[in-house]
């Protein structure tokens, strides 16, 4: 199709292409109507790259593929896999699994997006590529969610990704949101012209030809395809217009009224290739032998330009094969899909044959369902969860016996909400209701209801949905009774509710069966919990320490993971935070992002990685923690997830950031996601108090403070106390402070850790006067300096400093008022720092001015980079780690050096970083 009149897009196709061979990878996502020319401007790509060096490659969605799993990506990378040995091992079997080449676990469907963009990468060092993906809204689900993330994740590769999405009318509800986008819209009124001159050979009165123009609309395929399937008459009094038809409906009907007009069998050969997306030439004629259609069928739809048979099976357009498709009988469809089944080899694609015999069948077939079955089983063991489902969907739907067909809508329900189709999974679930289900399946359905209520709503509701199903749970399943126990109280944590509701749901949880076998660290956490909340934290302290000790031996036995406990990792670290014990916290919060890492689980990365820089941040180490957080919204941008923001509204409150941190909070407040009392808008508040502490805003940190303290996750791990306890006692508000106080040295006193003996002398000495604060401060400070908690100590150090001077030691003041300065100005709190220099210059001192230093130029992501190349890491190494290409790691290497103004690794190991 000509590309008349379409300028400015072959010169975004051509700078896209430009940006490519000179090493600065990019995406374009090329949008519009059916027949508007997006298959046209990538047929412009591929001619424009061909000649100036770059390898092409591309692949085409098909609407009858969206269950097969990787099955775009397949036929993207297929003729790349050669390279694929050049890959690390863990991403050459994430590969090797997708593809169905070799056996092994399922692979984490971003580990795949990460081996493949090291297999462009890596063919893209010999040549740069382009990379075309055509009618990409029907892309199997796990297929466009890799190639959504390498197009997010690429950056100095010689490599153009470009994708034609036909426009569904939703807006932006299509796979790859954020991405450039370029939308095409009809010719104007001279191009169209021109083009139906093109199209029409016989002269055309100028009153028909404009109104054929007015009904095309611009649409290139409808100028030319509209005529061709006229009557003659119509040329001389002009078109009717049916105005309720869109252009490419009408375009589609004007397909099927020329395949009307062949010859039934040739109609029936039509069918047959339009049932099968793949284009296999030798599979169409097998199914034609079947059939009985002989070979001569195919010169009408070939002379009348529908169709071309090949090396491959090709259509005119895609809205040849809907048309045809369409306007088939349901039987014929199914004569169709059965001739197909019955051509496909079982042994080289059993899931394709499974497939075209299940929508050969019309009511209800036992063997189908089975086979089915079968390839959702494959799907599975692939890492396609989203082909899985669709695989059980369908075989529940041919199962004839109830029972059967109850186990597998539950199956399929379980598939669809893993796969993240939660209104399907409910469907299912409905489904799956209305079968006979035995007690441990009701069962199963109320916590999988539950379930999906906690990742749709985060709702109150949720809590008691999770009991209900636990108790019905208990005398079926021990172990995931005790489970879903321990999800209802992480639940009633999470949702914010009141105290009153997590110690109703910690006293349900007290009845939770004993565990079945020899008890593992989540269940002694939900013992830990359940006991901590209904008897207090004095009572539970030990038994939660025992258990989150249990995760750590867990963590570092060399034996086989024990995956059911990491999926409560978490939680254990969030429980570490509640007993105050910081060497549990830190190798808890590692090896939670050390796991996620590994598996290469980009989905749960972003949360581990969060909670590490929150813990970093406790740790006065503020430069690891921005890159941390960096690197958790960059990933959750290219998996396409929910982006949290607490991690980076902690950091910028102990950065005194009062712009951010106020914005932030702000859009927190305003996220309906979020209710007031979820843990996200808690943790705002907290980092508010934090924000306004480090101010001396006192009154503002103190109102802050209160409400976090209302959220029993805060309330539970502590922070919080810390706060209330400063402010309130530097507001004057003496009582609240003394009140917060006990509470908190009653929980140390349990605790027994350093970290918490020294942030109770902190609490004290705060409530304190005379020569009983100076105790407690310097007992605070010799216990901190046993701990990780540098903020903590440096803040500690400023409280102390602050008093001295009100009690005009003004020499012993300044000792501690310059380490803190010294502490918080090179940790970057800056709030805190800037606190501790007001206190010295009133005590006759100027404090000395932090010295830039030549990493202050470095981004968090470079200083991230150029800290992990400093431990001697490779560049391919930093690239698997940080889910990079090794040429972006190298690109990155090159700003860090000129920045810092040294040109190799060994100065760069030779530099302090921060």
């Amino acid at each position: 199709m000509d590309l008349l009149g379409r300028r400015a897009e072959r010169e975004a196709v051509e700078q896209l292409l430009t940006q490519a061979r000179a090493g600065r990878s990019g995406t374009l996502v090329v949008r519009g109507e059916a027949g508007i020319g997006k298959t046209a401007l990538l047929e412009y790509a591929r001619e424009t790259a061909a000649p100036s060096g770059f390898r092409v490659e591309s692949s085409v969605g098909a609407e009858s593929e969206t269950q097969f799993v990787f099955a775009g990506l397949h036929q993207l990378c297929a003729p790349l896999l050669g390279r694929a040995d050049a890959l690390p091992d863990p991403q050459q079997a994430a590969l090797g699994v997708a593809f169905g080449l070799r056996a092994g676990l399922a692979p984490d469907l971003f580990l795949v997006g990460l081996a493949v963009l090291n297999l462009l990468a890596e063919a893209a060092e010999e040549a740069p590529l382009l990379c075309l993906v055509d009618d990409a809204q029907w892309l199997d689900e796990a297929s466009a969610q890799v190639l959504a993330f390498v197009a997010r994740r690429m950056s100095a590769e010689r490599v153009a990704l470009v994708f034609a999405l036909r426009d569904s009318g939703a807006g932006d509800d299509h796979p790859f949101p954020g991405l450039p986008a370029l939308r095409l819209e009809g010719l104007g009124e001279t191009d169209a012209q021109a083009l139906l001159a093109a199209a029409v050979r016989t002269p055309l009165d100028d009153g028909v030809r404009d109104r054929i123009v007015a009904e095309a609309r611009g649409n290139p395929l409808a100028l030319l395809e509209l005529p061709r399937g006229a009557p003659p008459a119509q040329f001389a009094g002009g078109f009717e217009r049916p105005d309720v038809l869109s252009v490419p409906r009408r375009i589609e009907d004007g397909f099927q009224r020329r395949s009307a007009r062949l010859p039934a069998e040739t109609q029936l050969l039509l069918l047959v290739a339009a049932a099968d997306p793949t284009g296999d030439t030798a599979l169409l004629w097998r199914a034609a032998t079947h059939l009985g259609i002989s070979p001569q069928a195919a010169l009408p739809a070939e002379a009348g330009g529908l169709l071309e048979i090949g090396a491959r099976v090709r259509f005119r357009h895609p809205l040849v094969r809907s048309a045809v498709y369409q306007a088939a009988t349901a039987p014929d469809q199914r004569r169709a899909h059965r001739a197909l089944a019955d051509a496909t080899d079982p042994q080289v694609d059993p899931d394709r044959r499974a497939w075209h015999r299940g929508q050969g069948v019309l009511g209800i077939d036992e063997e189908a369902a089975a086979e089915l079955e079968r390839s959702a089983d494959r799907a599975r063991s692939r890492g396609g969860l989203a082909a899985a489902a669709a695989f059980l969907q369908q075989a529940a739907e041919l199962t004839p016996e109830p029972a059967a067909r109850t186990r597998r809508a539950l199956e399929a329900a379980h598939a669809k909400h893993e796969a993240g189709a939660p209104e399907s999974a409910l469907r299912l679930l409905t489904v799956a209701a209305a079968g006979p289900l035995d007690a441990l399946q009701a069962a199963r359905l109320k916590l999988l209801r539950a379930q999906v209520a906690f990742h749709t709503t985060r709702g109150s509701g949720v809590p008691e949905m999770l009991l209900d199903a636990a108790r019905t749970l208990t005398p079926l399943d021990a172990a995931l009774a005790r489970e879903t126990y321990l999800h209802a109280l992480d639940a009633a944590l999470v949702t914010g509710d009141s105290d009153r509701g997590v110690l109703d749901v910690a006293e349900a949880a007290r009845a939770a069966p004993a565990p079945p076998r020899s008890p593992q660290p989540q269940d002694q956490l939900l013992d830990g919990l359940t006991k901590t909340l209904t008897s207090g934290y004095a009572a539970g302290a030990l038994v939660l320490r025992h258990a989150l000790e249990a995760f750590r031996d867990n963590l570092l036995t060399d034996a086989e993971p024990d995956r059911q406990s990491d999926r409560w990792l978490r939680l254990a670290c969030r429980n570490a935070l509640a007993i105050l014990d910081d060497e549990l916290l830190y190798l808890l919060a590692c090896r939670n992002v050390q796991l996620a890492r590994e598996a290469g689980a980009l989905a749960t990365l972003p949360d581990s990685l969060r909670f590490l820089s929150i813990t970093s941040v406790l740790m006065g180490e503020l430069a690891r923690a921005g890159e941390l957080a960096t690197e958790a919204t960059a990933i959750t941008q290219a998996t396409g997830g929910v982006q949290l923001r607490h991690a980076h509204i902690i950091l910028s409150a102990w950065r005194g950031d009062q712009t951010e941190t106020t914005a932030l909070n702000a859009i927190t407040a305003q996220d309906v996601a979020f209710s007031d009392e979820s843990t996200e808008a808690s943790m705002a508040q907290y980092a508010m108090a934090v924000l306004h502490n480090g101010l001396g805003n006192y009154p503002a940190a103190q109102d802050a403070a209160a409400r976090a303290f209302e959220s029993p996750e805060l309330s539970l791990s502590n922070l919080v106390h810390f706060e209330l306890i400063e402010s309130a006692a530097r507001a004057g508000q003496l009582e609240r402070a003394v009140e917060t106080m006990k509470q908190f040295c009653s929980r140390a006193r349990a605790s027994g850790t350093p970290w918490a003996l020294g942030m109770a002398a902190r609490s004290q000495a705060l409530t304190s006067t005379g020569s009983a604060a100076e105790d407690q401060y310097r007992e605070a400070i010799a216990q901190l300096k046993h701990t990780r908690m540098g903020g903590y100590l440096a803040r500690t150090h400023l409280v102390y400093g602050e008093w001295l001077r009100r009690e005009r030691r003004r020499q012993d003041a300044r000792e501690h008022l310059r380490t803190a300065h010294q502490l918080l100005s090179d940790m970057g709190a800056e709030a805190f720092a800037e606190r501790a220099a007001r206190e010295l210059r009133a005590t006759g001192e100027h404090p000395r001015k932090r010295t830039a230093q030549p990493t202050d130029s470095l981004t968090a992501h470079e200083l991230h980079i150029a800290r992990l190349v400093a431990t001697g890491a490779t560049s391919r190494e930093v690239a698997a780690q940080l889910f990079l290409s090794p040429r972006t790691v190298e690109a990155h290497l090159r700003s860090i050096f000129r920045k810092l103004g040294i040109t190799s690794r060994r100065q760069l190991r030779e530099l302090p970083l921060p």
